[in-house]
């Protein structure tokens, strides 16, 4: 698994993203490529800003005892698989502008580094180590770009 706090593997995903266009089209999925990007934002909309309502109560414990494992797992993620409803993209977007801020956020947390992640309490899940936040953005990004042929 790439590791998205070395400079080397962030710009591997940064090269990756670049290959894609407007026309990009998925090998599996109903997500166009400018939604796709969009989805991978969410995730780092959750760390660096403050859009998103955070769970609580019984879907916060759900949310930690069931889904986490799943996500900051080293297990690739399977095709088709289902997504929190937070995470589809239902509206048409800008690709030019998504695909700007993607690649914004993969450089920030790639600079931002470990140390600042390492026991950051994540939107949905408490706090995560190091490992486990590299895991999810690590893993998300990579299934979502071979989503993609890139």
């Amino acid at each position: 698994m790439k590791n998205v706090f070395n400079q080397n593997d962030t710009a591997e995903f940064v090269s990756r993203i670049e290959k894609l266009t407007a026309t990009s089209k998925p090998n599996w999925g109903k997500m166009s490529v400018e939604q796709m990007l969009a989805h991978c934002n969410v995730t780092y909309e959750k760390v660096y800003d403050s859009i998103h309502p955070q769970p609580k109560g019984f879907k916060k414990m759900l949310l930690k005892l069931f889904v986490k494992k799943m996500v900051v797992n080293e297990k690739p993620y399977r095709h088709n698989g289902q997504t929190a409803p937070e995470f589809i993209i239902k509206d048409s977007r800008k690709f030019d502008a998504e695909k700007e801020r993607l690649v914004s956020y993969i450089k920030k947390t790639q600079v931002l580094g470990e140390n600042y992640l390492d026991g950051k309490e994540s939107h949905s899940f408490g706090k995560l180590t190091k490992q486990e936040w590299n895991n999810m953005f690590s893993k998300h990004l990579d299934h979502h770009l071979m989503q993609f042929g890139v």
